[in-house]
């Protein structure tokens, strides 16, 4: 099977500082892997360097066999990867169905600019998504008005209106409280799908939801992966608990 993420020998320095050194990793179809790591490990460099974002100084980064090393983001964009951050990009003074017609418009490739984004298949395929992440009471309220939890969940939706190959999530359930990250997992895994159809990459700190809901974690240190396994297995080495969740300490 072809992988749908491949990195092969990427590096990036900024100065003298590592950002990614010999990443080399395969991602196959339909996995959920969580990347994990103190800041400045190195988890948002390639992130940002899949999206096109930053682009490596060495190495190459594959998607469904294509290297899209050198191709601006909204041509990555359009191969199949999307993207929420950890801080929602939403238009604020917009209501959520509002925001769900702008992304669709933004994603669309048949779009003419003079061809107006409520159109009834956008507005049915915005209504389904909304519904798949139980946005649907939610949708004629302005944004900025949303708490922020339910702007999180908007940002996600919004980046599956492009029905992509790739989903790369920044830190779900930042911001969130200890009382609500599993609900709000739950519904993020729930509105995903259950047919495997979208590989996930997200990055996380909070263990417990890495425990749960990642099939797979990959573990930067010092802009350079230190374990890539199962949660059971990669959260129990030495190095991972060491750099990572500081379980072990350095001598």
């Amino acid at each position: 099977m072809k992988p749908i993420l491949q990195a092969r020998d990427v590096g990036k320095k900024f100065g003298a500082v590592v950002a990614a050194a010999n990443i080399n990793i395969e991602i196959n179809a339909g996995e959920r892997v969580s990347l994990i790591g103190s800041n400045g490990a190195g988890k948002t460099t390639f992130v940002n360097m899949i999206t096109g974002y930053l682009k490596p100084d060495v190495g190459s980064i594959l998607l469904d066999g294509q290297d899209i090393t050198p191709l601006f983001p909204r041509a990555i964009t359009h191969l199949g990867v999307a993207r929420s951050f950890q801080i929602p990009q939403l238009y604020g003074e917009l209501n959520v169905l509002d925001n769900m017609l702008v992304a669709n418009a933004c994603h669309d490739q048949n779009l003419s600019f003079w061809q107006p984004a409520r159109r009834r298949q956008a507005i049915e395929r915005a209504e389904q998504l909304l519904e798949r992440f139980a946005l649907t009471e939610h949708r004629l309220r302005r944004v900025a008005e949303l708490p922020g939890g339910i702007r999180k969940l908007l940002d996600i939706a919004m980046a599956l209106t492009s029905s992509p190959k790739l989903l790369l999530l920044d830190e779900p359930t930042s911001g969130v409280s200890a009382e609500e990250k599993f609900p709000m997992m739950e519904t993020i895994m729930a509105g995903l799908g259950k047919d495997n159809s979208t590989t996930v990459l997200f990055v996380e700190h909070d263990m417990d939801i890495v425990n749960r809901y990642a099939s797979r974690v990959v573990a930067f240190y010092s802009g350079r992966i230190i374990a890539d396994d199962t949660p059971a297995v990669a959260l129990a080495t030495d190095d991972v608990r060491r750099y990572v969740t500081g379980e072990l300490i350095s001598e």
